[in-house]
């Protein structure tokens, strides 16, 4: 199977000839696979066995998609907002509506003059939809890009003090990833429409459901329904506690949720498989907080095998993934017994960066020379 049929397949609850794979690494676990393997940052995933790429088009990419080099350099992204990197991750230091008036944000400007540029970022990965599952993300979709303008607490408050002018806050957030969302289908052809909105801490939802469903669920349905309307499935992403709203999520039209993070109550895995199996496709699970860094390489190996046996009762239904980045103390050991599990060999791993280390040497050998060099 190539990995675009395995995915499919997966996705209609049928048998692949292994599980398909999305694994995400810390930045430090990525350049320490490249130099173990010796290619470049950008092909770990793939290298390492990923049947999915997808690019960011929203807010994410501006988090995720910029880096920089030393600690505290930063930027001003096209939302206003000033992230600066702290540690290995980009961090808000500025929102920029946190002290607007209602005035003040009613008048602020999405910025839709960036779409074009926004929209470029899928280019890259568009080249390898032949063999792949192409996605497209457009989180942050509603009450998580809010709370990057706002505040986290103000947004809360705004929820609760003044709903009304939540409610449009929240839908003009919508409204940027329906534009992104529709404008992402229709260009590019995705297998996926990839979205996403942080609602939930390790504990719990960070909101009543009820207000969630007054104030929250019906904008990010509309960012579902672009999906639909297309013919694709809708993949969400939300880490924490979620389970409250997942009946509503899946009434909505959800098709893949993700990251399933295990350690949190109401999410485990094989219990929400038995629940919500038939209709739902899981991509997570794998404990990042516990087994992956401090476990022994078997006790990772038999983990990982008994959870992707429980995920694919009855055939497909699953793709293996972490419930967060793969952290950087991980052991060697403990990464490769992972894919192991999941029926990829360190030899595959080996043989698939010789291949790459072989296409970029072929590469270097066909650009052409100037009498300067």
């Amino acid at each position: 199977m190539t990995s675009k049929e395995r995915v499919q397949a997966c996705l209609n609850h049928q048998t692949t000839d292994r599980v398909p794979i999305f694994m995400w690494f810390h930045p430090g676990t990525a350049r320490h696979l490249a130099d173990l393997l010796g290619i470049p940052v950008s092909m770990v995933g793939e290298v390492m066995g990923n049947d999915i790429a997808q690019a960011w088009v929203n807010n994410n990419y501006a988090m995720e998609g910029i880096t920089h080099e030393n600690e505290g350099e930063g930027h001003v992204d096209d939302w206003g907002i000033h992230w600066v990197r702290e540690g290995e991750f980009n961090q808000i230091v500025d929102f920029p509506l946190i002290s607007a008036t209602e005035q003040q944000l009613e008048r602020y400007q999405f910025p839709y003059a960036s779409l074009e540029s926004l929209l470029n970022n899928m280019q890259p990965i568009l080249e390898k939809r032949h063999n792949l599952y192409i996605g497209v993300d457009v989180s942050p979709c509603v009450f998580e890009m809010y709370w990057r303008l706002r505040g986290m607490e103000r947004s809360l408050l705004d929820m609760i003090e003044t709903p009304a002018l939540a409610n449009r806050m929240l839908s003009r957030c919508a409204d940027f990833a329906v534009a992104l969302a529709q404008e992402s289908c229709q260009r590019f052809k995705p297998d996926w429409l990839w979205t996403g909105d942080d609602v939930a801490g390790q504990k719990g939802l960070m909101m009543h459901p009820e207000k969630w469903r007054e104030l929250v669920g019906p904008h990010l349905r509309r960012v579902f329904d672009i999906g639909k309307e297309h013919g694709l499935p809708v993949a969400y992403h939300c880490c924490g506690a979620l389970r409250p709203i997942l009946p509503d999520l899946i009434e909505m039209g959800l098709d893949v949720l993700n990251p399933v993070q295990c350690n949190c109550p109401g999410m485990n895995p094989l219990e929400l498989k038995k629940e919500f199996g038939k209709t739902l496709t899981f991509m997570g699970g794998v404990d990042t907080q516990g087994l992956l860094p401090h476990g022994s390489a078997e006790q990772v190996y038999k983990a990982t095998a008994g959870l992707i046996d429980g995920m694919t009762e009855g055939g497909g239904g699953y793709i293996l993934a972490a419930s967060h980045t793969i952290p950087p103390e991980t052991p060697d050991e403990n990464i490769f017994a992972l894919y192991a599990a999941a029926g990829v060999s360190h030899e595959e791993i080996l043989a698939r960066a010789s291949d790459c280390r072989n296409k970029i040497d072929t590469l270097k050998c066909a650009e052409p020379y100037s009498v300067n060099d």
